[in-house]
């Protein structure tokens, strides 16, 4: 029986994930079909896309520069369109929050790459999720790592290990720290990715959010995710059963793998682009624990996550603003972790952690963020 080819809509295309997402579907044309495009502000990026894909529908921040090009709908509408199969969240911050809860309302299957939602408001994504019956697949090479070797599983997990690179500064010195220019905070070591998630690498903000990500996504209490710091990045993580084995995904590093096993989910597609691993050249594989004093922002990240309400979206939103201020030369790497430190500090939660409560946290947080970073932590 002939493959039916899937209907996408790729939020965030321009970026680094959604750049990913179109490779693969180069690589396989029958497979696939670009119904819809939505990207930010990088209107030459996104031009070459919409003259290659052609999607009918489009959205991007500058409606004016990409006018004639597609019925120009917000992204929350694409995302539940009826002629959508797939959506991938592959935006950052909280831009794709309501695309990810319309797409969830109309039953779609939705594979995301955006930490900040499910930090947000992972609680009111999975049960909408479960009301709906759609299906959510994580895109994260870690929770890609996780849902494989979980596949076929039945039995109890003891524990998740999240493995990390430890970023471009591991080992070093906190004094060091402070001088740390943009251009090093961005040389990853293993893997190529967006400018906000990579400083969120180098300060290990990142895994805190994919502790929550997971606590989400696998239905797991915080107490059985352990984070651990592997330097090579060929185990992608791993999972522990009550019998004491531990099962683990490998792989070279690049994000087109998890990419293509959600696209093509259940079945495992043969892609010559993609890279084998030759293990007569891996000298060997390590594994060392976290130091939570060198990464304050993962500690914060984790202590956030327990509190939980809407102290993981004041998280998200604290965070992404010191990062963008450290990006824009505003204030230095080590300032990071105080503005959200102060922040969190800062925060009343409200009674409730519905939907406009955690709204209203993230944007209260912003200010607050901008607020201390002016007054110099």
């Amino acid at each position: 029986m002939k493959n039916r080819v899937r209907k996408l809509a790729v939020l965030g295309s321009t970026g680094s994930i959604g750049c990913q997402t179109l490779d693969i579907v180069r690589s396989f044309r029958d497979r696939f079909e670009i119904t819809a495009l939505a990207a930010g502000n990088n209107v030459k990026v996104f031009a070459s896309q919409i003259a290659e894909f052609n999607p009918s529908l489009i959205f991007c921040n500058d409606s004016q520069s990409v006018r004639g090009a597609g019925h120009y709908v917000p992204m929350e509408e694409m995302a539940s369109h009826p002629d959508v199969d797939m959506v991938i969240i592959a935006t950052t911050g909280k831009a794709g929050l309501q695309p990810t809860l319309a797409a969830i309302k109309a039953g779609k299957t939705v594979a995301i790459a955006n930490k900040e939602i499910l930090v947000m408001a992972g609680e009111i994504i999975t049960a909408l999720a479960s009301q709906s019956k759609a299906t959510i697949l994580p895109i994260d090479s870690e929770h890609s790592a996780i849902w494989q070797c979980l596949r076929g599983e039945d039995d109890e997990m003891r524990r998740l290990l999240l493995t990390a690179s430890g970023g471009p500064f591991f080992g070093q010195p906190q004094e060091k720290l402070a001088s740390v220019t943009v251009r090093q905070a961005l040389n990853h070591p293993t893997w190529k990715m967006g400018k906000k998630v990579t400083i969120d690498s180098a300060t290990l903000f990142n895994k805190g959010m994919e502790a929550i990500e997971a606590r989400w996504l696998f239905d797991i209490p915080y107490d059985k995710i352990e984070i651990i710091i592997h330097r090579q990045s060929i185990i992608h993580s791993m999972v522990e059963f009550v019998d004491s084995s531990v099962k683990a995904q490998l792989s070279i590093p690049d994000m087109r793998l998890p990419i293509q096993y959600a696209l093509f989910y259940p079945e495992r597609i043969k892609n010559d682009s993609l890279t084998c691993i030759d293990f007569s050249r891996l000298s060997n594989l390590t594994f060392e624990p976290v130091d939570y004093n060198s990464f304050p922002c993962l500690r914060l990240a984790l202590e956030a996550a327990r509190r939980g309400g809407t102290y993981p979206a004041v998280l998200c939103a604290a965070d992404e603003i010191a990062v963008q201020l450290f990006l824009d030369n505003k204030i230095r790497f080590t300032d990071i972790a105080p503005v959200i430190e102060t922040v969190l500090g800062l925060h009343r939660p409200p009674h409730g952690a519905g939907l406009e409560e955690i709204t209203a946290a993230d944007a209260w947080s912003r200010e607050t963020a901008l607020r201390a970073a002016r007054k110099g932590i």
